[in-house]
């Protein structure tokens, strides 16, 4: 089997809602799309979502950096061949994970749909039964936070997952409004993204809440500040996760040196895609720590893709594979049960993606044969 061509789109998703976080408001997400054909016929999709503030790629340069420097090279190349074709690309960019990660997720579909199997049987079977997805809330006034909260744990949900950064006083007014909206039972996440920046304005907000029995606090300070990090979780009895603070195996390797995380977010737009994400989880096993599979907002192309891998190991016990939720059109349709993704035993991603749709909302897009 040989990939005979690769067509690169630029597509704008819109959002249902504004999503706010500590380092940005999104009114769309740009998402890149690429259709993967080989010479039997058999055709992959996989997404990357770029974010300059995570990933440090932007829109534009990650279709570029497809259409013109990574698609070409893998012309003739088995899908087969994920560590190859890694190796490719790798030598063609450096880090560049979203975009990586588009071309990464094709494969798995192609190889998917070629052998029969859903995605997950490649990853190691399915060991979790179910997965159960949080309801996440922007950043907004307490109240308003609160009021949603609220009304998703009406609707079936049992985690509620905050954002929060953008003022240290007003998130724990944040925090304090949902929790004693949501009771005791109800899981909380609060997620940072950055913005408590550092050491001491954590803990002076973490002290502020520590009753609030939150499951975890998620990357409060800046990415880069692993030590930081590291002295956070030293001081707290909250569990601590990193996020931005985790592409690839350096960022590992560090985190686990120096103890700076309970917990670890593995995104497929930061580590390059399935392939790369089932190194960390090898990775964060032997450490001992477990994993949630993020999501950069994306839509049901790529959170399938994250669906299989969070259901086929047992190391990752959270996912928030939501994005389809958030947008009010996509390429695709995947099955929610109030807090419930179902993911298909279909072969591949199990995505009947809708082309006519990519190519709607496409603004731009190169075909390499």
């Amino acid at each position: 089997m040989k990939i005979v061509s690769i067509e690169v789109f630029a597509t704008e998703l819109p959002l249902l809602r504004p999503f706010i976080v500590a380092y940005d408001a999104f009114h769309e997400l740009p998402s890149i799309i690429v259709k993967m054909t080989t010479d039997t016929g058999i055709v992959g999709y996989g997404e990357g979502m770029p974010d300059p503030h995570v990933t440090g790629e932007t829109f534009y340069s990650t279709y570029e950096m497809l259409s013109r420097d990574v698609a070409p090279l893998l012309l003739g190349e088995n899908p087969f061949d994920i560590e190859k074709i890694h190796k490719i690309m790798s030598a063609a960019v450096y880090h560049a994970p979203s975009a990586k990660a588009a071309i990464d997720i094709a494969c798995f579909d192609v190889m998917g749909k070629a052998t029969g199997q859903p995605v997950y049987n490649l990853l190691g079977g399915k060991v979790h039964s179910s997965l159960s997805v949080p309801y996440v809330i922007s950043i907004l006034p307490p109240e308003e936070m609160a009021s949603q909260a609220a009304d998703a744990v009406k609707a079936g949900y049992t985690s509620i997952k905050i954002k929060v950064g953008d003022d240290p006083a007003t998130d724990v007014k944040r925090i304090r409004a949902v929790r004693e909206a949501i009771g005791t039972t109800i899981q909380l996440r609060v997620d940072a993204n950055q913005g408590w920046r550092n050491v001491a304005t954590t803990m002076r907000v973490l002290k502020q809440v520590e009753d609030c029995e939150m499951e975890w606090i998620e990357q409060p300070v800046l990415a880069d500040d692993i030590i930081g990090l590291a002295e956070v979780r030293q001081k707290t009895t909250i569990p601590v996760m990193i996020d931005e603070g985790l592409h690839g195996d350096k960022e590992m390797r560090e985190v686990i040196m120096r103890q700076a995380a309970d917990l670890i977010n593995i995104k497929l737009m930061k580590c390059g895609g399935l392939y790369p994400a089932c190194k960390l989880v090898a990775q964060a096993e032997m450490a001992g720590m477990g994993c949630q599979i993020g999501s950069m907002v994306e839509s049901s192309i790529a959170t399938a893709a994250g669906a299989h891998l969070s259901i086929a190991k047992s190391m990752i016990f959270s996912n928030e594979m939501v994005g389809p939720l958030m947008f009010s059109r996509d390429f695709g349709v995947l099955t929610y049960e109030k807090n419930e993704l179902l993911v298909t035993d279909a072969p591949g991603l199990g995505v009947d993606v809708n082309e006519a749709t990519v190519r709607e909302l496409s603004v731009q897009s190169t075909l390499i044969q």
